[in-house]
């Protein structure tokens, strides 16, 4: 055993396809760090629970597809919901748990939950992780009870968001190499045209991250880096709404009745 944690060892980390499951199971212990591989996708979380309103009855359900290791959960505090966690990845599940989550490993086009069980449905940085999204879609939209409110933020398919969010972020210690395949990025008016089908009126804006506090953010990290055993400390920059939905965008819709 010794000799293959060693041959292991002397090989470096594996090489996997880009949007390949099995990174997140090599990342298990970057989910909560805040400073870590995973930083934005708290900075997001925090953003989308914003556009969750307080629940209007007594156990209501939010159901969070491609969960993760439950970062919308602190987010959620005192709005009133039952969290019901679904994701492929298991060590990020065993992590949801241990944050107050009901967990449930399935498919994000495949939800094993029955029509019509949820009060809000978030899908949060899932859908440019799903080769067949429209079908993501289709279930998160199948899931919501009439009125219900879906919540969601991806990225959208254009040169200027495969440049951003992989050649540039990429180089950056903001999103982990070969994290996103550019190919399954989610054209804004298909999403928009695709939550319309299933009787979703989804509403767009576009987002980013507060400039000067990325900068700031950047800088910290950079620092660290420099001085071994040094932690980052300061406020993570702040999600914003920008005019353009070019790179990274957030929607709302509501179920029809």
């Amino acid at each position: 055993m010794r000799d293959v944690a060693a041959a292991e060892a002397s090989t470096g980390p594996r090489v996997l396809p880009r949007n390949d499951p099995r990174q997140y199971d090599d990342l298990a212990g970057e989910w909560w760090r805040p400073d870590g591989a995973f930083a934005m996708l708290h900075w997001l979380a925090k953003a989308r629970a914003a556009m969750v309103p307080p629940a209007t009855r007594p156990d209501a359900l939010l159901v969070d597809l491609g969960c993760g290791a439950g970062l919308l959960a602190p987010h959620l505090a005192g709005k009133g919901y039952r969290h019901v966690g679904v994701d492929l990845t298991r060590s990020a599940l065993v992590q949801a748990a241990e944050h107050g989550v009901l967990v449930v490993q399935g498919d994000a086009t495949a939800v094993p939950l029955p029509d019509g069980c949820a009060d809000v449905v978030s899908a949060g940085e899932l859908l440019e992780h799903v080769p067949a999204w429209p079908r993501a879609v289709g279930e998160a939209c199948r899931l919501l009870r009439p009125g219900g409110v879906l919540v969601l933020d991806t990225l959208n398919d254009t040169a200027v968001a495969r440049l951003v969010a992989v050649r540039i972020a990429e180089r950056l210690p903001t999103v982990p190499r070969g994290i996103h395949d550019p190919q399954l990025f989610v054209d804004a008016n298909a999403l928009v045209a695709e939550c319309a089908r299933h009787g979703v009126d989804l509403r767009l804006r576009g987002i980013r991250p507060q400039v000067g506090g990325m900068l700031a953010w950047l800088l910290r990290r950079v620092l660290a880096t420099r001085r071994p055993g040094a932690v980052p400390t300061g406020r993570a920059p702040l999600i914003v709404p920008t005019r353009s939905t070019a790179v990274l965008y957030q929607g709302r819709g509501v179920r029809k009745g």
